[in-house]
């Protein structure tokens, strides 16, 4: 798949009911681009519980960051945690995922939280669109497969956040908007999927992480990271479907 799409492909995947695993360059490091929005919505739940997301955040024009299809709208009023939290994990919104930032002191303070739960690979840097400019040999805005995968099985399946908390985590992450060409193209229809993708600005990078409920079985927990070898290559959601559906037959 690498030489097909002149791209370096990460995976990691585990059944979390066997324990079986699918690892290729898990890790390596890539950069995360949006995915991050998926743990910083995590983070901000476990900070503030479900009553805490009620609380309305006011921004500026100015803080607006393209694309945020959601934030713009609404600048006037502001918006609460939890309409912040969802745009930012169903839409991609970049002010959104600013604004969570901003919740948790910084790219730092998300890092902070990772490294609590057991991530000692994630690097966070900067804020949107700044971290999705990556070039090869970059260290900072980036993770591997295997520690995101990790992450996301934390938030979605194990006790960082109490039930109520998960429960509206993984659903902003299984209704998600953009995902539908990356790993929900790959897997089964009957399969339930629950993921955030990522793009970066440079050398082609497109990311999807999912936890992937088949109707047969115990969740998948799966991270596929990529570039490309040209700065101003495109992101291909093909190459992640076709890992993915690589992952899915080989874990059922």
């Amino acid at each position: 798949m690498e030489d097909a799409f002149d791209a370096r492909l990460g995976v990691y995947a585990i059944d979390t009911g066997t324990g079986r695993e699918v690892a290729y360059r898990d890790g390596e490091r890539f950069p995360y681009a949006s995915t991050f929005k998926a743990l910083a919505a995590g983070a901000v739940l476990r900070k503030e519980s479900l009553s805490g997301m009620e609380r309305v955040v006011r921004y500026t024009e100015d803080e607006l960051v393209d694309p945020s299809p959601v934030t713009e709208k609404h600048v006037g009023t502001g918006m609460t945690l939890d309409a912040l939290a969802d745009a930012a994990v169903r839409h991609s919104d970049n002010t959104a995922g600013n604004l969570l930032f901003e919740e948790l002191a910084g790219p730092k303070g998300l890092q902070a939280v990772l490294r609590s739960i057991g991530d000692d690979v994630t690097r966070m840097d900067r804020i949107e669109p700044e971290l999705g400019d990556w070039r090869p040999g970059e260290v900072r805005d980036t993770s591997s497969p295997r520690a995101l995968a990790r992450d996301l099985r934390a938030f979605v399946l194990g006790d960082v956040l109490r039930a109520p908390e998960r429960e509206r985590l993984t659903t902003w992450l299984k209704t998600n908007l953009t995902g539908d060409e990356t790993i929900r193209a790959g897997v089964p229809d009957t399969w339930v999927v629950g993921d955030k993708t990522g793009t970066a600005t440079t050398y082609g990078g497109r990311n999807d992480m999912a936890v992937v409920w088949p109707p047969d079985g115990a969740p998948i927990v799966m991270a596929i990271l990529s570039t490309r070898s040209d700065r101003e290559a495109k992101p291909d959601n093909r190459l992640i479907a076709r890992a993915a559906s690589v992952v899915a037959g080989a874990l059922r």
